[in-house]
């Protein structure tokens, strides 16, 4: 005869496997082994690299931390699931740090070599000091990176926050099961957040846990000191288990929902005040004080008997500034609160290979090219024998365009370009460079933008469809002729058309209502990919096997839930938007405008310099002196040239647009690597735009009047 527990268990699993889509144990266990790796795989690309850097790398250097720096290295690195030791992250970041400082050193000592110069004077101590503090800003970028990992990996999960308490609730008011119930939330939410609820699942498998209620506890520890209202609703939810009273019961899970969306509402109006004099600061010290600083340089290097290279000008500007923007961003970023957020997975988007594809870099680059050598004119006639091959002159005269100089290119013994032909030319190197990222981005992400913009309007009015169809469930109508009615009732709508489509598929194809669903090939969700609907429609077949009222109960729940929440994100969006619009102005308006004249100012004083380099040393310039008196404090070959300068500043205001872009989205929208690539291609195209119209304006208008002051004031 059968033992008592092997009939126990032969009914257990037959039970099991009568229950479709809730199983909890078999062959579940491999699920969700194979889950969590293809997410590590797949879904985290930046971190595997990173993870292979630190142990290809960091491994090299031995480190031994003091027990407080290890211990919050590794709750970080725990936060962003990484499989690397404290020691091997700070072993990477004085790698970087010695590696970089050792080129430097050898280039200093190869450009003291080719000048032939003595060590006190010829030695590039200023470029060596530059690119010390760029090692240590390097150094300072691989340690915190563990951190921002984690910040990426809060944001991304606590944009899914909501929705998990929402689905656990809505499910938890049919099923009081907290197990089928993080199952259903772990299979329908998006990653990272998924992949901790899957985790959840694992530990109880695994046995490292006895009950659910544990490893749910264990893992919410996690978040006890980023998200308390997430730890309290899900606390409250555990609390419905013991409930006897089912109106007590649902009143409770509504209240878990209502303590998560209050605690988000509240924590983000307190970081909207926060972030307004950080954001203020960064402004000032990461873009108007280096704009103007800009204009001092021309004379600052013809003083200084020229200290100053370009080299030391490209190292500060593209270089130094953008690691303290990047430093004072991600402070800001850093206190952004979970909970608030985009949730839509990218790679979930039917267009999702247009974005993997490589095919729009090869365009733009195609487009791009063409601008880029025009704009590297001047250095291949400077510096290259591709004039003589060419049968061309190194320069040309202006004759014509007197007030723009003598020669086009300008170069004075060995130096330059000085002209301000060569500095108009050079506006085509940051306009190349800011095209082929815009044109880039643009082509890759446009289509999947309106793509999820055609699902969000669609979300809109689904809330409000799916009270109608809970109300015809509520009446006692079949789910499969509740969609022909509703289809009827919202006539007009973007909504009617899927639910005429789950009509036809029931009607016509004779389908089940879960296969006219979710069919792979037929189902409505095919034309209309939203993780809302799909969640939805999940939550209606499994509530309609407990009943039509329970089936309508959980729509409405839903219906109403969606609404609130949309209430909230757009009063989050209200408090952001003050933020928001000063940052934009300041990336895309004011910081170009300003960099834009001071190119122009520059162009000025070279050409004044230019034109008194050419007068005779006894001219007399009215209430000045002699042009030679000027000339021996101002010689044009020791400034820097306008070309470099231009070009420098060119590719700063494009990092800077990079920087503040992706930190505007973060603060607005938390981890949205799509709109982050749109809204990079379109600040792109209207800060360079706008930089460089400035730049050619002032450059003319500058030049011009320099021109006619000077020769206004000759005595």
């Amino acid at each position: 005869m059968d033992s008592t527990k092997d009939i126990l268990d032969k009914y257990s699993k037959k039970i099991e496997a009568q229950i479709s889509g809730n199983e909890i144990r078999g062959n579940s266990d491999v699920k969700v082994s194979q889950e969590f790796s293809q997410f590590k795989q797949d879904m985290m690309p930046e971190l595997s690299k990173y993870e292979q850097w630190v142990k290809g790398l960091g491994g090299f250097i031995k480190i031994k931390l003091a027990p407080k720096d290890e211990n919050k290295i590794q709750n970080q690195l725990n936060i962003a699931h990484l499989e690397v030791s404290p020691g091997e992250v700070v072993g990477l970041a004085l790698f970087s740090f010695l590696g970089l400082l050792f080129i430097s050193i050898l280039l200093s000592i190869a450009i003291w070599f080719i000048g032939g110069q003595t060590f006190a004077t010829g030695f590039p101590f200023l470029f060596l000091v530059l690119m010390l503090f760029s090692s240590g800003f390097l150094f300072y970028y691989f340690y915190t990176k563990p951190s921002r990992l984690a910040t990426k990996w809060r944001l991304k999960a606590g944009s899914q926050m909501v929705p998990a308490i929402l689905y656990t609730v809505v499910y938890m008011k049919h099923t009081s099961n907290l197990e089928r119930a993080i199952r259903f939330v772990s299979q329908h939410i998006e990653v990272p957040l998924a992949l901790d609820f899957k985790k959840i699942l694992w530990d109880v498998e695994t046995e490292k846990y006895t009950s659910i209620k544990d490893s749910l506890d264990a893992y919410l520890e996690s978040w006890r000191e980023h998200s308390i209202e997430f730890v309290e609703s899900f606390h409250l939810i555990e609390s419905s288990l013991y409930e006897p009273n089912e109106a007590r019961r649902i009143q409770i899970l509504e209240r878990a929902l209502k303590v998560i969306l209050d605690g988000v509402y509240d924590k983000m109006l307190k970081y909207t005040h926060e972030i307004k004099s950080p954001i203020t600061t960064l402004y000032m010290l990461g873009t108007v004080l280096p704009v103007l600083g800009l204009a001092l340089l021309p004379l600052a290097s013809t003083l200084l008997g020229g200290v100053i290279k370009w080299s030391h000008v490209f190292i500060l500007y593209n270089l130094l500034i953008p690691f303290l923007v990047f430093y004072l961003t991600m402070n800001i970023m850093l206190k952004r609160p979970e909970g608030y957020g985009e949730t839509s997975l990218l790679k979930k988007n039917p267009l999702y290979h247009k974005y993997k594809s490589k095919g729009p870099y090869l365009t733009a680059g195609a487009i791009c090219l063409p601008f880029f050598l025009l704009g590297i004119l001047p250095l291949l006639f400077g510096y290259t024998a591709l004039p003589d091959m060419l049968g061309l002159q190194q320069d040309y005269s202006l004759d014509k365009l007197s007030f723009l100089g003598d020669k086009f290119f300008y170069f004075d013994q060995g130096k330059g370009p000085f002209g301000v032909g060569a500095l108009l030319l050079s506006l085509f190197v940051p306009f190349s460079i800011a095209m082929f990222f815009a044109l880039s981005f643009s082509m890759r992400t446009k289509d999947l933008i309106k793509t999820r913009d055609s699902s969000k309007a669609l979300e809109k009015e689904f809330a409000n469809s799916l009270f109608t169809l809970g109300n015809r469930l509520g009446d006692g109508t079949p789910a499969e002729i509740a969609f022909a009615k509703v289809a009827k009732s919202t006539k007009g709508q973007k909504t009617s058309e899927f639910f005429k489509i789950v009509n036809s598929n029931i009607q016509s194809m004779g389908m089940s209502l879960e296969n006219a669903i979710f069919n792979p090939k037929r189902g409505a969700l095919v034309y209309y990919p939203s993780t809302l609907i799909a969640t939805s429609m999940k939550i209606l077949v499994e509530s309609v096997k407990k009943g039509l009222k329970v089936a309508a109960q959980s729509l409405m729940s839903i219906s109403d839930y969606i609404k609130n929440i949309q209430k909230i994100n757009q009063r989050l969006k209200d408090l952001l938007a003050d933020v928001s619009s000063d940052m934009k102005s300041n990336m895309v308006f004011l910081a170009p405008l300003l960099a834009g004249i001071i190119v122009g100012l520059s162009a000025m004083i070279t050409g004044i310099l230019s034109m008194l380099d050419k007068m005779a040393p006894e001219t007399a310039i009215a209430g000045i002196g002699s042009a030679g008196s000027i000339l021996d404090r101002f010689q044009i070959t020791e400034m820097v040239p306008p070309y470099f300068l231009q070009i420098a500043i060119g590719i700063y205001i494009i990092q800077i647009i990079f920087i503040l872009t992706s930190t505007l989205v973060t603060i607005d929208s938390g981890e949205d690597k799509l709109k982050q690539t749109y809204e990079i291609s379109k600040n792109l195209i209207r800060g360079s735009i706008l930089y460089l119209v400035t730049a050619f304006i002032s450059i003319i208008a500058l030049s011009a009047l320099a021109w006619v002051a000077l020769k206004g004031t000759i005595g």
